[in-house]
């Protein structure tokens, strides 16, 4: 992970709400369909873990698309994450509903996006996080690079800063490192 600057660690610290996209974040973004019309992605498991660890360090987490799948769905409620938005074509307005209705300001979230729809959220949040691989637009915008791509731990690795710039980071990874 490259070293985050002074001041993406100040955004970092005041990160209460993490809001990921999906295709190009979570996963790959390749797009696995059948003849039938079934669907399948891979999610890297660390990123699942990092979102747990988020979820036992205060994060609260959620999903913004702008494509609907049970595959996401399924995943969502695997990871304990209610907060999940599908089929979204203005990801800037549901971001401003979200915020309405969880009582948050937006220097408070981190929206991790890798295309150009999820350019008018990052704009406006505390902590905006591209992937390694994401559109040049949208590295030119977000406030972190991540050394992963989407779909390869790059969720991760943005977890693991925001835990350490908000001292988290020792309380909820003591027990895997503990003796026993």
């Amino acid at each position: 992970m490259s070293e985050p600057s002074p001041d993406v660690m100040e955004r970092a610290a005041r990160v209460e709400l993490v809001l990921l996209d999906v295709d190009g974040v979570l996963s790959d973004g390749r797009l696995y369909m059948d003849a039938s019309g079934g669907e399948m992605k891979a999610f890297h498991a660390r990123d699942g873990m990092g979102i747990r660890l988020g979820q036992r360090g205060g994060l609260l987490f959620g999903i913004v698309s702008g494509r609907k799948s049970k595959v996401v769905r399924d995943r969502a409620e695997e990871l304990y994450i209610t907060e999940v938005h599908e089929r979204v074509g203005d990801k800037g307005a549901k971001l401003d509903e979200i915020l309405g209705r969880v009582g948050l300001d937006a220097s408070r979230v981190c929206f991790v996006g890798d295309d150009l729809v999820d350019l008018p959220p990052m704009r406006r949040v505390g902590l905006a996080v591209a992937p390694a691989d994401a559109a040049p637009e949208v590295r030119e915008l977000a406030h972190h690079v991540t050394s992963r791509p989407g779909g390869h731990g790059c969720v991760r690795e943005t977890i693991d800063l925001l835990l350490r710039a908000r001292n988290k980071w020792d309380t909820v990874t003591s027990r895997f490192f503990r003796d026993e």
